[in-house]
């Protein structure tokens, strides 16, 4: 066994003891891959204190035989069928924990069904967070692979801000980012590039149209990259040709913000605790309203994942912890900015990850 998996399963084990479960059915996808290496996009794991389990269907047989190496496979027609039973009751597994935040009701309800059917005694058990929270904090070897696609990002956004011009539409500009960053060697972008000029950029979510961009209004760009599966974030805001007043106060309002937060942002501090400073640079400048979103979010496997630095966020940062600080203001009408560094938690406090001009 990897000494990686070994690692994380023994981590995992430990978790389900002091939960009382005998297994965990795994069925997230980048959970799966978190604790077995799969990439394949079916398939579920069953872990219990002694053995690992992944069962899937033919089209991945193969696949999941050169990953999963650490796992027993288990050839099954359907993820969830008579099989499922069969073998929890060879374990001995009486309680089985379920990711409540992946599982549907419908499928629940097709498992609890099959249970019933076969009279089986295993009683389904919710869990939450339990493999995400193991994934919060980075192994080196994660830490190197988002600081290699956060290298292809930052030489995109770099190039592009070199690029762009008055006349280009949003989706142009888009294309040129997401060719650039597949052709420096990245995998399947982890999120739809994002390009928003004027208006839409007051949109944080928004998606790159046929606008053209505009001199003299805001441009949102946020964008990521993928190495061996796990991914990078980055936004700047760009202004083509002369600013305004407007721009350049909520400009330096967020990147104070960022500043602040960066600056003061400590071990054991809550991810509420570290949204709110940046709240203390916005809101006095009167755009408390304007910045509606969280100050950040863990970057991994998925682009966005454990911790959430937002208001009432309970989550605890630590050492090994990669996130990004990412505070905005947003007028209707008018526009946005926003400012998206990466970082990791080192030694009690941040180290920047992401390098992009600003």
């Amino acid at each position: 066994m990897s000494l990686k998996i070994k690692s994380r399963l023994q981590k995992l084990r430990q978790a389900l003891i002091e939960k009382e479960i005998d297994g965990i059915l795994v069925s997230q996808p980048e959970n799966r891959r978190y604790l077995s290496d799969f990439s394949g996009t079916a398939g579920l794991l069953l872990i219990t204190a002694k053995e690992a389990v992944i069962a899937t269907d033919f089209r991945y047989l193969v696949q999941a035989r050169g990953q999963a190496v650490d796992y027993k496979l288990l050839p099954i027609t359907s993820d969830i069928g008579d099989w499922l039973p069969k073998i929890t009751a060879e374990l001995g597994i009486k309680r089985l924990g379920f990711e409540t935040a992946h599982l549907t009701f419908g499928r629940h309800r097709q498992l609890s069904d099959i249970l019933k059917k076969g009279k089986s005694p295993l009683k389904l058990t919710p869990i939450e967070g339990m493999v995400e929270s193991l994934r919060a904090v980075k192994e080196p070897e994660e830490i190197e692979l988002i600081t290699r696609a956060a290298e292809i990002s930052d030489a995109a956004m770099d190039y592009i801000g070199e690029k762009i011009r008055p006349g280009m539409t949003e989706k142009e500009a888009a294309w040129e980012i997401e060719k650039f960053m597949r052709e420096k060697g990245s995998q399947p972008l982890p999120f739809d590039v994002i390009v928003a000029a004027g208006p839409n950029s007051a949109l944080p979510h928004a998606q790159a149209s046929a606008r053209a961009i505009k001199s003299g209004e805001p441009i949102i760009i946020d964008i990521g990259a993928r190495i061996g599966g796990y991914g990078s974030d980055l936004s700047r805001t760009f202004c083509l040709g002369n600013t305004d007043d407007t721009f350049k106060k909520i400009y330096d309002t967020v990147l104070g913000a960022q500043a602040a937060a960066m600056a003061i942002i400590k071990e054991g501090m809550s991810g509420g605790e570290a949204d709110q400073l940046a709240r203390t640079v916005i809101e006095p400048a009167g755009y408390g309203q304007a910045f509606g979103h969280g100050l950040g979010h863990g970057v991994g496997l998925a682009p966005h994942e454990l911790p959430r630095l937002g208001p009432g966020s309970a989550d605890r940062l630590a050492d090994g912890m990669v996130f990004t600080i990412e505070p905005g203001i947003y007028i209707e009408g008018w526009g946005g900015v926003r400012i998206e560094d990466m970082v990791i938690m080192e030694k009690g406090t941040l180290r920047q990850i992401s390098k992009a001009k600003k």
